[in-house]
């Protein structure tokens, strides 16, 4: 056991499906760990346990299956982020429930091995990625540890294979070579595979979306790995800012905190945003449209959050839409401009598997305040801006908030606090200096400028409002695949 401050309780129902691709491969060791060539292995913790539940899951069981906990104990272990010291007080010991037992229908395998595993893709709209979690289980009066996490992903995603569904299946073939190396052969059969896409294929027309996500049922069904009938699927936008929002707080330890503080959560991705927070004041939940307000069971307590995810509003297809390119036919011969690029920036760039003619305006202007006026029509009236988003909540943003973020300088890969006005700052900076940074992108000027319009113009974030960006908190990367492990084994009744 690792002392306390090492020691995040991680309660999920065999957390055994959270893969995740994006663009690296990592490899965290803490110990029962075989060697895996050419991964670094994610221990989440020394000793993340996994406490239970006394309910039986949703579709449970067979007599003989332990019942997989579901609900976390956050001892926290030191962060990879930097954390307000005062905002994540960690959560006491919790008291655990005895071992259920309870009937299997088919939807679950029957895993009686001390040590589980799991497999979760995030089929997102620039990249695969795929998480793969092991667990196990000391002692049968003990609870499982969440031991490792092998964490891959690569480009694109699958909606650039709209039109060769094969080649897209066949990067999920890929990746689940990799699932293949990190769990023994013979774990394989009781191990869940799931994959879950994203706003890539909630842009593609239905036909389309339909044919990538057959080829992907296809291909999970001639793994040896245990898939259920609804093992893929498109996600609900609403659920992806909900479950993003249960993976940071239960990460934190907010989920289990005294004092009952939580963290928003900001997730840009390449076609959708999300935003999702607990609210404090009644007058956010009855000034928001209804549809922004979601409910749903965790941990036997029912949570009510204002969430909504932006279609079309994701860094890539604010892209488009800022060039003026978004739905439309004439890419062939029509090139698209925008004052937010280097005046001589001349190329054809492909965004989501169609290739568009983009230029800088070679006579005109560039910079900052031009950029921010065009950025300005794609945001404005679109965004829904909630009320208490101007008090001094705190939020954790991730994707391509930290990536751009780690491009220009304001933090370092290991992630750390901002201000929203230091987005804004810099953003003036790299507009203001395209030459300097376009070795980096010739589109960050215009990346830097949409983030700030959109916490300032589009949220309504004060320049004070604090930022934690993080790619991962306690070794486990920031996004909604583990929360949808939680919903997948458990059922977190989302509505």
């Amino acid at each position: 056991m690792a002392t306390s401050n090492l020691r995040l309780t991680l309660s999920v129902w065999l957390l055994v499906g959270s893969l995740l691709l994006a663009e690296a491969t990592y490899y965290r060791h803490h110990r029962y760990v075989p060697h895996i060539p050419r991964h670094r292995e994610h221990s989440a913790n020394a000793e993340n346990l996994l406490p239970e539940v006394s309910n039986p899951s949703h579709g449970s069981s067979q007599p003989g299956a332990p019942t997989y906990p579901v609900i976390p104990e956050p001892v926290h272990p030191a962060p990879e982020a930097v954390h307000p010291a005062e905002a994540y007080p960690v959560a006491p010991e919790v008291a655990h429930s005895p071992r259920t037992l309870h009937q299997n229908d088919g939807r679950s395998p029957i895993n009686t091995s001390r040590i589980f595993y799991g497999i979760m893709f995030d089929a997102g709209s620039t990249g695969s990625r795929i998480h793969i979690y092991k667990f196990i289980q000391k002692d049968p009066v003990e609870l499982p540890v969440l031991d490792n996490e092998i964490y891959h992903a690569v480009k694109p995603g699958l909606s650039s294979y709209k039109d060769k569904p094969e080649e897209g299946g066949n990067t999920i073939r890929q990746l689940l070579k990799i699932a293949k190396k990190a769990i023994p052969k013979e774990a394989w059969s009781r191990t869940p595979v799931v994959l879950k896409a994203t706003a890539g294929l909630r842009m593609l027309p239905g036909e389309k979306a339909n044919a990538l996500l057959k080829e992907v049922q296809e291909v999970l069904d001639d793994s040896p790995f245990f898939v259920r009938e609804d093992g893929v699927s498109i996600m609900n936008g609403a659920n992806e800012g909900v479950l993003a929002w249960v993976t940071v707080n239960f990460l934190t330890g907010h989920l289990y905190s005294n004092t009952k503080k939580t963290v928003g959560i900001l997730d840009l991705g390449g076609g959708s945003t999300q935003i999702t927070f607990l609210p404090k004041s009644k007058k956010t939940i009855e000034t928001a449209p209804e549809t922004y307000i979601s409910s749903f069971d965790l941990f036997n307590h029912t949570y009510q959050v204002y969430t909504h995810s932006y279609l079309g509003n994701g860094l890539y297809a604010a892209r488009l839409a800022i060039l003026g390119a978004k739905d439309t036919d004439d890419t062939d011969h029509r090139v698209f401009t925008s004052s937010c690029l280097p005046k001589k920036f001349r190329e054809d760039v492909t965004i989501f598997g169609t290739t568009y003619k983009i230029s800088g305006i070679p006579d005109g202007y560039a910079g900052y305040k031009l950029c921010y006026y065009e950025v300005m029509k794609v945001i404005k009236g679109i965004v829904h801006q909630p009320y208490e988003v101007k008090g001094n909540s705190i939020f954790y943003a991730f994707s391509y908030y930290f990536d751009r973020a780690v491009e220009t300088g304001l933090i370092d890969d290991r992630g750390g606090v901002l201000e929203v006005r230091d987005f804004k700052k810099r953003a003036k900076e790299v507009c203001n200096k395209m030459t300097k940074y376009r070795a980096i992108s010739p589109f960050l000027c215009m990346d830097m400028t949409y983030i700030t319009c959109l916490l300032k113009e589009g949220f309504g974030f004060k320049d004070s409002t604090v930022l934690q960006l993080a790619k991962k908190v306690n070794n486990v990367e920031t996004s909604w695949a583990l929360g949808a492990t939680f919903d997948y084994f458990r059922n977190l009744n989302i509505h």
